[in-house]
């Protein structure tokens, strides 16, 4: 399953991304990761928490952003669930062109039974209509 937080920027979606991966991993046995363009919020993180800084890997595509996801899921069958933090950078889509990454994203997700929780800089009304039914929250 995906689900959507949307937002233009500075609406507070990274400190409700925060805030929901940790509260999953208080009420889990498995493995939470998140993905982010730096590590400025590993100390906003619980320690069970696995942040990945993804501008340390070669994510130069939307394909290789979905790669590098499979990977994730393939490496680590103890996988719950993935927060992404800015979804549009690191997958190198527009709010117009990601439904397609998504789909694939909830393919991956319900093959390997990961929810992937993914923040949009964009507000619901400019997202595809074919995303509306995954958005979450719109800040």
């Amino acid at each position: 399953m995906v689900q959507i937080i949307a937002g233009r920027k500075g609406k507070g979606k990274t400190k409700y991304l925060l805030g929901n991966a940790n509260e999953a991993i208080r009420s889990t046995d498995g493995t939470i990761v998140y993905l982010d363009k730096s590590t400025q919020h590993i100390h906003e993180l619980d320690n069970k928490i696995r942040l990945i800084n993804t501008t340390d890997y070669p994510i130069a595509s939307t394909e290789a952003f979905i790669g590098f996801v499979c990977g994730l899921a393939a490496s680590d069958y103890d996988l719950q669930e993935i927060y992404v933090d800015s979804f549009l950078k690191l997958a190198h889509v527009t709010p117009e062109t990601c439904a397609p990454a998504v789909e694939q994203l909830n393919v991956i997700s319900e093959q390997n039974h990961v929810k992937l929780v993914l923040s949009v800089s964009e507000d619901e009304e400019n997202l595809p209509e074919e995303l509306k039914d995954k958005i979450v929250i719109s800040l």
